[in-house]
C-alpha cells in the first residue's frame, strides 16, 4: 500500500507541477511609445482606431492595451502587444510591414507629413506573480504605468517583495493589479527593470490609496524586512517613475 500511495503522490504532484507550467504567462510583451508630432495624435489615433488595430491582429499580433497621458505634454500615445514568442513577433512585424493595406493606410494618413516623430520600444515577459493579463471594460478608471530601476543585483528582491507582499497590499487599499512585467533578455533594463500597470477609480483616489499603503504597518514591516536582507535599499534613488493615463476608446482594457 506504501508504495503505491507514494507514486499516487508523485503523479499528483507531477499533474499539479504541469498544470502550474501551463498556466503561466509564457508570451511576449511589446510596449511601444510613439511621440507625436505637434498637432497629430488626433490623425494617429484615428489611423489605429480605424485601421492598425485590425492590421495587428490580420497578422498574429493581439491588442492588449492603448493609453494615452492624462498629462501629455509630448504627444505620447503608449500601447502594448503581445506574441507567441519573440520569432513570432518578429514575423508579424516583417508581414505588417509588407502588407499593402497597411502601406496604402500609411500613404494616406501622412499625406500632410509623417504621424510619428519617435517611437520607443521594448520587449517584455510577465512576472510569475503578474495576475491574467486579459481584456477587461470596466471603463472610467484611470491608469497608473510605474516604472522601478533596482539597485544592483536587487531586482529578485524587489520581485520577492511584490509576490509575497505588495500585490496583496495594493489591492487591500483599492488598487486593481492590471499587469507585471520585467525586459526579456537582453534588452535593456532586463537586471534592473520592473515595469506595472495598476487601475485606480480616478488620479484622487489613486493618491488616498498610495498614501494609506505606505502608512500601512504590513507594508512598513515588509519593506524593512526586505531591504535587511538586501543589505539597503531596493530602487536607486529617483528609481521609481509613474505616469497616470487614460484607456482610448478602443483600448481591449479600459
Amino acid at each position: 500500500m506504501f508504495p503505491r500511495a507514494v507514486f499516487a503522490l508523485a503523479v499528483s504532484l507531477l499533474a499539479f507541477s504541469s498544470a502550474s507550467a501551463e498556466d503561466r504567462d509564457s508570451r511576449v510583451y511589446e510596449l511601444r511609445v510613439y511621440y507625436a508630432h505637434p498637432g497629430k495624435l488626433a490623425d494617429l489615433e484615428e489611423r489605429f482606431r480605424k485601421h492598425t488595430t485590425k492590421l495587428f491582429e490580420d497578422h498574429g499580433m493581439t491588442n492588449v492595451g492603448y493609453w494615452v497621458p492624462i498629462d501629455n505634454k509630448d504627444n505620447q500615445l503608449i500601447y502594448i502587444l503581445s506574441f507567441p514568442s519573440q520569432k513570432a513577433r518578429g514575423d508579424s512585424w516583417k508581414s505588417f510591414s509588407a502588407d499593402p493595406a497597411w502601406k496604402k493606410v500609411k500613404e494616406e494618413s501622412e499625406a500632410r507629413g509623417p504621424l510619428v516623430k519617435k517611437a520607443d520600444s521594448v520587449l517584455l515577459t510577465a512576472t510569475d506573480y503578474s495576475p491574467a493579463v486579459k481584456p477587461s471594460k470596466a471603463g472610467g478608471r484611470v491608469f497608473e504605468l510605474r516604472t522601478y530601476t533596482t539597485t544592483p543585483g536587487n531586482l529578485d528582491h524587489l520581485n520577492a517583495r511584490f509576490r509575497d507582499h505588495t500585490l496583496k497590499l495594493f489591492e487591500k487599499h483599492g488598487m486593481t493589479n492590471v499587469g507585471y512585467w520585467v525586459p526579456v533578455k537582453g534588452q535593456k533594463g532586463a537586471d534592473n527593470t520592473l515595469i506595472y500597470l495598476l487601475a485606480h477609480k480616478s488620479e484622487g483616489a489613486a493618491r488616498e490609496s498610495f498614501a494609506a499603503f505606505r502608512k500601512d504597518p504590513d507594508w512598513q514591516k515588509a519593506r524593512t524586512a526586505s531591504e535587511e536582507k538586501a543589505g539597503g535599499s531596493l530602487t536607486t534613488k529617483d528609481g521609481v517613475k509613474s505616469q497616470f493615463l487614460k484607456a482610448t476608446d478602443y483600448s481591449p482594457i479600459r
